[in-house]
């Protein structure tokens, strides 16, 4: 008798599991890991979403080994799960019928860089650093920057973005081609070098934050860009959230070329000066960046000063030295443990959660979200790619404190509701997983919901990638 595992999951049964792991194991020897450590490492181990483990991890090489995987695991009914570094937030790696998860960090291997075309081909496992670090002699980089050393494919699977996408844009805007392993072992390949097309369906961006669940990535063409020649950082204090907020909007509107402008609010400057040893003022705060030749930077920086300065902003620096915008960019990235350490404890849990809204309606979504921590007397710092409306909520809980995770549970909720009544989105980033899947309803309707599963029946008839995640039924 098959295990239940949710209303419309279920394990395999024990004799088909095991006819999937003795043919796994006679094609990758000592590469099929089945140890429980092995095996927890390979679910979910962020936030509050408990950790669902694999029955097995693959150690993946090359695309050859994928499609063996998927063919086994297709031939014995047993789920397939992609595992890039495991930075993911809303639970995309656990796994909640069991099954098999393919590991492919060691496809990390970047194949082709084509400097006169800005764009290079990279096997799923490379890590925006590693490239980075590989084009840095060419003049080139990969601007997508969500501060975790997440892999490329991880990437492009969760539509990933971050710190600089109000100027670069997300993965959607710079993933052109990509090869996907489909259920039956077989390559899909969605799309050329050439930087547009009008050839038939849009197979690319299907793939981009479908989440593992339509097929796995094997290879991905992505576009680069020159490292500028001048790149400024700028930090400037407000008195309050909501100028901050405006002096976003403004520059925005205006069309400065920002490349990051990110709002911490005065709780998560407390967080970074304690956590990165900064003196910086506690009070809300953007921090920002200028990418151009020396006299664009100056002149950018000029702009935003006056705007800033029309928005209540008090004292703007700025600084072209590499150590200090690395300084200020560190503290940036770090704020998950900075908010972390604000509350030491075995037992106190961290869960980042992410909305984003029209930026003409930011302020009054950010204001009245730090509102309702006041009412809720909560701990939630706040971050925010608010150059794009998308804003980061780091709520800390004691959770055998069953009224404060009670508490808790109601601001995420009454967050993303005020998000979405707004004309916003559940999330900007972080993806669906399983932690938003319930809210997709209510965002885009029945009907999207039915088209989704509709593609996956087509796409995943055995339902064996990544079942579980973002739609929940089929």
């Amino acid at each position: 008798m098959a295990t239940t595992i949710s209303s419309n999951l279920t394990r395999p049964e024990p004799q088909a599991l095991k006819g999937a792991i003795d043919a796994l194991a006679a094609r990758f020897g000592n590469r099929l890991v089945t140890s429980l450590a092995v095996r927890e490492q390979h679910a979910h181990t962020t936030t509050w979403l408990p950790t669902q483990p694999p029955d097995a991890v693959v150690m993946a090489q090359d695309t050859a080994d994928i499609q063996d995987v998927v063919r086994i695991c297709a031939k014995h009914g047993v789920p397939v799960i992609a595992f890039g570094t495991g930075t993911s937030l809303e639970g995309q790696v656990n796994a909640p019928a069991g099954g098999v998860c393919i590991d492919l960090r060691d496809m990390n291997k970047v194949l082709e860089v084509h400097a006169e075309d800005l764009d290079c081909v990279i096997q799923p496992g490379v890590t925006r650093k590693a490239l980075n670090e590989h084009l840095r002699d060419q003049g080139l980089f990969f601007p997508i920057d969500p501060g975790a050393d997440a892999s490329l494919g991880g990437m492009t699977s969760t539509r990933a973005s971050g710190t600089n996408a109000v100027r670069y844009g997300t993965m959607r805007e710079n993933v052109l081609a990509l090869k996907v392993v489909r259920g039956d072992g077989e390559i899909i390949t969605t799309g050329t070098r050439a930087k547009k097309s009008s050839a038939g369906y849009d197979l690319t961006h299907l793939f981009v934050g479908a989440e593992g669940t339509l097929g796995i990535i094997c290879e991905l063409t992505i576009k680069l860009r020159g490292i500028p020649d001048t790149i400024a950082a700028a930090a400037c204090s407000f008195e309050t959230v909501r100028g901050a907020c405006q002096a976003t909007i403004l520059a925005i509107q205006t069309g400065i070329p920002v490349a990051r402008i990110e709002l911490l609010n005065a709780e998560q400057v407390r967080a970074c000066n304690a956590y990165s040893k900064l003196t910086l003022p506690e009070t809300p705060l953007l921090l920002l960046e200028f990418h151009g030749s020396e006299v664009e930077v100056a002149e950018q920086s000029k702009n935003f000063r006056d705007i800033a300065a029309e928005c209540g902003g008090g004292d703007f620096s700025w600084t072209t030295k590499p150590e200090d915008r690395t300084k200020l960019w560190q503290a940036r990235h770090d704020a998950y443990w900075s908010v972390k350490a604000l509350r030491p404890g075995d037992r106190i849990g961290v869960v980042a959660t992410d909305v984003c809204v029209p930026i003409s309606r930011l302020a009054d979504c950010v204001t009245e979200t730090e509102d309702d921590l006041k009412r809720l007397n909560l701990l939630s710092p706040i971050v925010g790619h608010v150059g794009d409306g998308n804003f980061h909520c780091s709520l800390v809980c004691d959770i055998d404190n069953a009224d404060e995770m009670a508490r808790g549970e109601e601001f995420m909720h009454r967050l993303v509701e005020r998000a979405q009544a707004m004309g916003g989105t559940c999330t900007g980033e972080h993806g669906v997983g399983q932690g938003k899947q319930k809210y997709l309803k209510a965002e885009l309707g029945p009907e999207a919901l039915d088209a989704m599963r509709a593609l996956k029946r087509a796409l995943d008839p055995q339902n064996i990638f990544n079942p579980g995640k973002i739609v929940s039924s089929l």
